[in-house]
């Protein structure tokens, strides 16, 4: 079994682990698996070789045995399926398992990129000042909403999951606006993700990728 992923060939977060090949990296390494990462430039991902593999012409992507995904929360379910470690035994614990992981993607995500793209790509438009604020407002409720179930629990439903793998890649997304600072139960939860040895390897993967080349 080769597992080949593909990533950028230079991240645009300079290896701050928000690009979505993390999320994959993280999935295979809380999995014990072995892969291969193909790195990929801006030009390539628009090329029909690329487009092959990923439609939309964006990464990861993931390779194994004939069988080709894309989508991070596709990505990750598959290996979580098949490999254990990310998903509870019960049935109905892994049912909610993967609530939370559409939940990271389709809930939770949204007004965080949302934010992402007002604050980088239109902050220097004339209506950029009266709409940045509706923004994080959007992105304040949902984490409200998130920090209130979460609570004192150390993650969303009993153990680590593919559900927290999800989130916690989710909510790294804020971090750069300070946001996620203002919930401090929300701040720790992430903290913890980072804290497992399978993120901080899967870290140190993408970041060795982006890493300034070291002088003689």
């Amino acid at each position: 079994m080769t597992i080949t992923i593909t990533a950028f060939e230079r991240s645009p977060d300079g290896g701050k682990g928000l690009a979505r090949d993390t999320r994959v990296r993280w999935a295979l390494e809380e999995a014990g698996l072995p892969y291969d990462v193909r790195l990929v430039s801006f030009r390539a991902m628009k090329e029909p070789a690329h487009l092959a593999l990923h439609p939309f012409g964006q990464i990861p992507t993931y390779e194994e045995d004939g069988l080709v995904l894309f989508e991070t929360g596709a990505i990750v379910l598959y290996i979580a399926q098949r490999h254990g470690g990310l998903l509870p035994e019960d049935a109905n614990a892994r049912a909610r398992a993967v609530a939370w992981m559409f939940a990271a993607v389709n809930t939770v995500e949204p007004p965080i990129l949302e934010l992402v793209t007002a604050r980088i790509f239109e902050g220097d438009k004339p209506w950029s000042k009266e709409r940045l604020p509706l923004v994080e407002e959007r992105v304040r409720d949902r984490l409200r909403q998130l920090s209130a179930h979460l609570g004192d629990a150390e993650w969303l439903d009993g153990p680590f999951s593919a559900g927290d793998l999800m989130m916690v890649s989710v909510l790294l997304r804020t971090r750069p606006s300070g946001i996620l600072d203002e919930f401090p139960t929300l701040a720790a939860y992430v903290a913890r993700g980072e804290a497992r040895p399978a993120y901080q390897r899967a870290f140190a993967a993408q970041l060795a990728v982006n890493a300034p080349p070291a002088h003689p």
